[in-house]
């Protein structure tokens, strides 16, 4: 068969190309991405919105309980009131730190908590306290001491196997630089530094200065003890020194290096 003519090659239209200039669908594809997008951006404005309102104005996760974890003395009733959390607003917007800051606060016997959101509706408030290491008369009652040296509640009952804690300052030892506050750290960490067998006797520490510290045993056996310095050296000289002297009742072992036992 005989392919078509010149003069009806020249009357054919041209066949378009997609994607040519002038063709009547090149404008389709931009437009639809433009369409695509403002759909895209719409629905993730929508979302947003949406976990805007389920966060922070609809009822589902709003704070409706609280939960207190580690309280031993205190009572959990004790911690929540202190805590003053905000029941009924929405548990996102909760300033955890600011909860934890009047529960620290208000009961000077925490010495930590950690604030932590449980959700759907919850918040738990773990209590670390404070435990006493040394305690104080005043009065009719006692004075705790934590081992930072902090003074933190006084009770009518003397704490079983906690020591007497002492303060028999010299003159010199009120001091700016000797404040009574620094004078009960030194004297928590000389109880944290006893050996183990020293530390379940000893039922007194006093206090004359910051580097006079002494410790008296329940068998009525002293111990000069010095500063809270090298106080691995010092419990490592004393256990040497009682198994050496064991008939002694009084040891210094204020200079380490040299240490010395007696018997009165």
């Amino acid at each position: 068969m005989a392919g078509p003519t010149t003069a009806e090659q020249h009357a054919r239209p041209p066949r378009s190309e997609p994607g040519r200039p002038g063709d009547g669908q090149s404008g389709r594809g931009p437009r639809l991405t433009r369409r695509r997008l403002i759909v895209v951006l719409a629905a993730v404005a929508a979302l947003f919105g949406l976990v805007l309102w389920l966060l922070y104005g609809s009822s589902w996760l709003k704070l409706t309980h609280v939960e207190v974890k580690g309280t031993d003395v205190l009572t959990p009733r004790q911690v929540t009131d202190a805590a003053r959390a905000p029941v009924g607003a929405p548990l996102a917007s909760l300033d955890t730190g600011a909860v934890a800051a009047r529960v620290e606060r208000r009961l000077p016997r925490v010495e930590s908590v950690d604030v932590s959101r449980s959700w759907p509706h919850s918040l738990t408030l773990e209590v670390t306290e404070r435990t006493p290491v040394l305690v104080m008369r005043k009065g009719a009652g006692f004075t705790e001491v934590d081992a930072h040296g902090v003074r933190f509640d006084t009770v009518a009952k003397e704490p079983s196997g906690v020591p007497l804690l002492k303060l028999s300052l010299d003159p010199a030892a009120r001091s700016a630089r000797f404040p009574t506050t620094r004078l009960l750290r030194e004297a928590a960490a000389v109880r944290a530094s006893l050996p183990r067998e020293v530390a379940g006797e000893t039922s007194e520490l006093e206090v004359r200065s910051y580097d006079s510290v002494s410790v008296r045993l329940t068998g009525g056996i002293t111990v000069m003890w010095g500063s809270a310095e090298d106080g691995e050296a010092k419990a490592r000289a004393l256990g040497a020194l009682m198994k050496a002297v064991p008939k002694a009742d009084h040891f210094d072992v204020s200079a380490p290096s040299a240490p010395a036992a007696s018997a009165s």
